[in-house]
C-alpha cells in the first residue's frame, strides 16, 4: 500500500541522515585529535554553535553563524563536505551534529537579519583610509556585524590566546562579512598620535595574538611553512597570481630578476579578485609579521620581496 511505501521510504531516509550523522561525529572525533590546526577551526564551531563540553549538546541560536563556521570547516578540511547541505538554514547543524543539537527556532530568521542588518554598512561607498575607530564603531553598532565581532574577539583574547583559533576566528570573520564590509575593516587605517584609533586597529586586525610572535619570524620561513601547510598554500597561490603574476618560482633564485622586481616597486594587478585573494590570506600564517633582519646577504633580497607582497600596501593605496 501507499502508507507502507511512504513509511519505508521515512525509515529509509532517517537512517541515512543517522549514519550521515554517525560519520560527521566521527570525522568530529579524528578532526579533535589530528592537530594541525582543525582542533583550532573545531573551537571556533563550539563557540559558533554554542555547543557545551559537558553532555556535547549545542543550542544553536545563531543558526547561520553556525552554519557558515561549519562550511568554513568543510572548506579547509574537505572530509566534513557530506556534513554540509544547503536544503535550508539549519540542515549542516543537524547534519553533522544530529539530534544532539538543539535549534533555537526563533532565530530561524537571522538570515535575513544578516542580509538586512549589514547592508546599512555594506551601501555606504568604499573609500581608502577610513578611520578604523569609526569602522568599528559602525560595526559594534550593527547588531548582526557586533555579533560575529563578539565571537571572533573572545578566541582571540590576549589573556587566552591560541594563535590557531584565534586565526581560524579571523578567517570566518572576514569570509562573513560582504565584500564592502571586509575591505573597508582591512585596509583602515589611523593618524599617528590617534590611540583610541590604533587600539581598534589592533583589534580588528587580530593585533596581538595571531599577527605578532616573539621574534618575529624571518619573512623567507613565513613562505616556506606556508607552503607546507595545505590550506595556506592554496591561499597563496591564489594571491600570487591574482595579485603579483609577475613574481614566479624561476625568479625567486634568480637575484638580478628579483631586484629588478622590488626596484621597480613590482607590478601589482589591484583589482576586485586581488584584494579579495589579499584578505583571504588574514586568518592565515602568511598574516603574520615578519623580518628580514640578520640574515644572509644571499637570502636578503628574496626575503624583501615576500615582506613587500604580503605587508606593503603599496599595491592597494
Amino acid at each position: 500500500s501507499l502508507y507502507f511505501v511512504f513509511t519505508v521510504l521515512f525509515i529509509y531516509f532517517t537512517c541515512i541522515s543517522t549514519v550521515q550523522t554517525t560519520d560527521c561525529l566521527h570525522l568530529r572525533e579524528q578532526c579533535i585529535n589530528a592537530g594541525k590546526g582543525c582542533e583550532s577551526v573545531w573551537n571556533v564551531v563550539e563557540d559558533a554553535c554554542n555547543i557545551s563540553v559537558l553532555g556535547n549538546r549545542c543550542k544553536a541560536e545563531d543558526t547561520v553563524g553556525c552554519n557558515r563556521i561549519i562550511q568554513v570547516l568543510a572548506d579547509e578540511y574537505p572530509e566534513f563536505k557530506s556534513c554540509v547541505c544547503t536544503t535550508d538554514n539549519i540542515c549542516s547543524i543537524t547534519t553533522l551534529l544530529g539530534k544532539q543539537c538543539g535549534i533555537n527556532k526563533d532565530n530561524i530568521s537571522m538570515e535575513t537579519k544578516l542580509q538586512w542588518g549589514l547592508s546599512a554598512l555594506s551601501k555606504q561607498a568604499y573609500t581608502t583610509n577610513r578611520s578604523c575607530l569609526d569602522v568599528n564603531r559602525e560595526c559594534v553598532e550593527d547588531e548582526v556585524c557586533n555579533k560575529q565581532l563578539s565571537l571572533y574577539l573572545k578566541v582571540c583574547s590576549v589573556n587566552k590566546c591560541n594563535v590557531e583559533g584565534c586565526q581560524a576566528a579571523i578567517r570566518f570573520f572576514y569570509r562573513n562579512m560582504p565584500f564592502e564590509v571586509a575591505q573597508m575593516m582591512i585596509f583602515c587605517d589611523c593618524v599617528q598620535h590617534d590611540e583610541s584609533c590604533h587600539r581598534a586597529k589592533e583589534l580588528l586586525h587580530g593585533k596581538p595574538c595571531a599577527v605578532t610572535a616573539v621574534p618575529p619570524p624571518s619573512c623567507l620561513n613565513v613562505i616556506h611553512m606556508c607552503e607546507e601547510n595545505d590550506l595556506c598554500r592554496r591561499k597563496y597561490t591564489t594571491f600570487r597570481s591574482k595579485c603579483w603574476r609577475h613574481v614566479t618560482k624561476t625568479c625567486y633564485s634568480d637575484e638580478a630578476c628579483l631586484e629588478t622586481l622590488i626596484k621597480d616597486d613590482m607590478p601589482c594587478s589591484a583589482n576586485a579578485d586581488c584584494k579579495a585573494a589579499y584578505i583571504s590570506i588574514w586568518g592565515t600564517m602568511l598574516h603574520m609579521e615578519c623580518t628580514c633582519q640578520n640574515l644572509p646577504p644571499v637570502e636578503q633580497p628574496l626575503c624583501e620581496l615576500f615582506h613587500h607582497m604580503l605587508h606593503s600596501k603599496s599595491c592597494f593605496s
